[in-house]
């Protein structure tokens, strides 16, 4: 990708469609915190089935809001950076395509700022998911995703919005390096093969590996990241990992792997066929508006 196309796609194009992904796959990302918050060793369709019966299936959908401001956020943040800092390695190299060690250098610094930046409302959205795996009386009960912010910030003070912040970098850092250097390498495989072209069967393919190869590198950090955040404040990183481990030995470091990776691939390959899609549109109206430029 060259450095004039890399400045002219917009920043917010890879949150918004990972917004537009996290409306579909959202139920499972429910089901995926609260098998983490939860010690117990259901599977990940009891899980969903078992809360989906008790609360019916709207319920599935509780803190989508949170979900959707999470990627408006974060998920903007890691791709809009991305974009920004390889167009600017482009251009002050001068090269036309961007080498695998400068995207994953691109990749790692876009998505520790991401993490930093989203992790106020990774907060909210672990606790309106996790709400329905808890007793009543242990639960937060935000009605939305602002309500969650203004009582994090009203009951907790602004440090609980740092809560599991560490795990919660990490895991934004190996999430952005593994998605976007896989699914490039992938696609560029496809592509070099002779047997595919650019369509959205290579996209869907390629996003493929990508969220299978995230969703096993960013699980020991996600693990730790949620149980910190459902504590609100009562835990530390250490004791959780000292407390997992005596109650539930080194595997507890992958809980929640198949609902992650049900998740996290489908919300993997929505988002980049979406941003190819939402890329090509953005192109698109870019060159009839230059047409019309001319024209004048």
């Amino acid at each position: 990708m060259s450095a004039s196309k890399n400045r002219k796609e917009p920043f917010w194009l890879g949150g918004a469609a990972a917004c537009m992904a996290v409306c579909f796959t959202h139920p499972l990302d429910q089901t995926k915190y609260r098998m983490q918050v939860l010690k117990s060793s259901n599977s990940m369709l009891s899980t969903l089935y078992r809360f989906g019966l008790r609360d019916g299936i709207p319920s599935l959908w509780a803190g989508l809001s949170a979900s959707i401001l999470r990627q408006g956020t974060y998920s903007t943040a890691r791709f809009g950076l991305h974009t920004y800092l390889s167009a600017q390695v482009l251009q002050r190299s001068g090269r036309d395509k961007l080498p695998v060690s400068w995207n994953i250098a691109c990749a790692g610094v876009s998505g520790g700022i991401a993490g930093l930046i989203g992790n106020p409302t990774e907060v909210v959205l672990v606790r309106m998911c996790a709400d329905g795996a808890k007793a009543a009386g242990d639960r937060f009960r935000y009605s939305n995703a602002l309500v969650g912010l203004w009582r994090v910030w009203k009951e907790e003070g602004t440090r609980a919005f740092s809560r599991g912040i560490g795990p919660n970098v990490t895991r934004s850092v190996l999430m952005n390096v593994s998605q976007i250097a896989s699914y490039a390498s992938a696609k560029q495989y496809l592509l070099a093969s002779g047997n595919m072209s650019d369509n959205i069967t290579t996209h869907a393919i390629a996003s493929l590996v990508a969220g299978t190869v995230a969703t096993t590198l960013c699980a020991p950090a996600d693990v730790l990241k949620s149980r910190m955040q459902s504590s609100a404040g009562r835990d530390s990183l250490l004791q959780v990992v000292r407390d997992s481990l005596r109650d539930e030995g080194p595997r507890f470091l992958m809980k929640g792997w198949t609902p992650a990776w049900l998740r996290l691939t489908p919300h993997t390959v929505l988002t980049f066929v979406f941003m190819e899609q939402l890329r090509k549109l953005s192109q698109l109206s870019l060159s009839n508006r230059q047409v019309e430029t001319a024209r004048l």
